[in-house]
């Protein structure tokens, strides 16, 4: 443990990295001052897990003005992704004794050190397990967020939150232990990759018996996607994992009706969100191209009316509305738990989910931000209402 001079630490700030020179030093000496600040009685460091950068990561992190705090940069063991380095994260800070450990993304511009107080504070203070984050982000910004983690998670299991993937967090000592008492196989998939927040999200959910909040951050202003270029492989880790942690706490969501907001910490916070562009004739295309190869099989997981639809899509105009985005997502998840056509549902789903996000862009492009939000929480209602024709999908689907 070169770099951290005591066996125990209060709070632990895990910033997880690839190729992150130009950021992480930003997002440590925030990190710094406030720990400073809002815990000056805590032992505090800062630790970085790195997936073998080659620019010059580890030393723009220790070249940060830590005010006196302990810095610890390591290359974390197993499967190339995020979740392998936020588990090494997770362990060190097991070791450590850790009460909080708080993950910041190592690419963020818009961090500020009230951050820390907002993702720690409920839990050194309100005995929480889990912070989730609470942004402000541009209406193109989130897209797998706002298509389905955010409204499909919130139907399941009953709690509304808003950004189960934001990439921020604060974890509890409960939630601590339960992350690493997951034995090493298991993080042998997409959790080790992109799949990691919504799992750890779910699982506070599901399993933390202390109380869970958001905390009102702000602005997100970090390297944003376009989500037809750069999101597919990030599409396909969490939202299988997503699919995947449906079949394990099926019986908990099968009895939940309705849902109740969790509710945020902290003052709400303004800011402008980054503007973001989106290629729509790129998404369109991709989603034809990708539609018109997989007819076959989209009939035999779809059924042919839904396929019918799908393929009258060209490259100039391949859209999917709400009802049918919905009624896709059902369908697909249901048949994840068959796991030899895995691989097979996500890359039939990705297509779609273009579409979805096409449509999305088409009615909001006139909007501001906050029209833009109600059109999401218009199809989170939709998730709600029919969550019972959910149950029927896979129930049929089990027999």
């Amino acid at each position: 443990m070169s770099g951290l001079k005591h066996d125990s630490y209060d709070i632990v700030v895990g910033i997880p990295s690839f190729n992150n020179r130009s950021t992480i030093k930003h997002v440590v000496e925030v990190s710094s001052r406030g720990l400073k600040e809002y815990f000056p009685e805590l032992k505090s460091c800062i630790v970085n897990s790195d997936g073998g950068s080659g620019d010059g990561t580890e030393g723009s992190f220790y070249s940060a003005n830590s005010m006196g705090l302990d810095l610890l940069s390591f290359k974390y063991t197993g499967i190339s992704g995020k979740g392998s380095a936020m588990r090494s994260i997770l362990e060190l800070a097991s070791r450590l004794g850790a009460k909080a450990v708080v993950f910041l993304d190592s690419d963020l511009r818009s961090v500020e050190p009230f951050w820390i107080e907002r993702l720690a504070g409920p839990i050194i203070n309100l005995d929480a397990s889990y912070v989730a984050p609470y942004y402000i982000r541009h209406k193109y910004d989130g897209t797998i967020t706002n298509s389905i983690c955010y409204p499909l998670t919130t139907s399941l299991y009953g709690r509304k939150v808003r950004q189960p993937i934001g990439g921020d967090f604060g974890v509890g000592r409960e939630m601590i232990d339960y992350y690493v008492s997951m034995p090493v196989e298991a993080w042998n998939c997409d959790i080790s990759r992109f799949g990691i927040d919504i799992w750890m999200t779910t699982s506070a959910i599901n399993e933390a018996r202390g109380k869970i909040y958001q905390a009102a951050l702000g602005s997100k202003i970090h390297d944003v996607k376009d989500p037809g270029k750069q999101l597919g492989n990030m599409f396909r880790e969490v939202v299988g994992t997503l699919f995947a942690l449906m079949e394990k706490y099926r019986e908990k969501w099968e009895a939940i009706a309705g849902y109740e907001t969790v509710p945020v910490y902290g003052e709400a916070v303004g800011g402008e969100a980054e503007p973001l562009q989106v290629d729509m004739d790129n998404m369109m295309s991709k989603c034809y191209e990708g539609i018109r190869t997989r007819l076959d099989f989209s009939e035999s997981v779809l059924g042919g009316e839904i396929t019918q639809k799908l393929s009258t899509f060209s490259k100039e105009n391949a859209i999917v509305a709400d009802d049918l985005w919905v009624e896709v997502v059902y369908k697909i998840s249901s048949t994840y738990r068959k796991r030899e056509l895995r691989s097979r549902l996500i890359e039939l789903l990705v297509p779609v989910y273009f579409a979805r996000v096409a449509g999305f862009v088409a009615r909001t492009l006139e909007m501001n931000q906050e029209e833009a939000e109600r059109e999401t929480d218009r199809l989170l209602e939709r998730f709600v209402d029919t969550k019972e024709e959910l149950r029927k999908v896979w129930e049929k689907n089990t027999q």
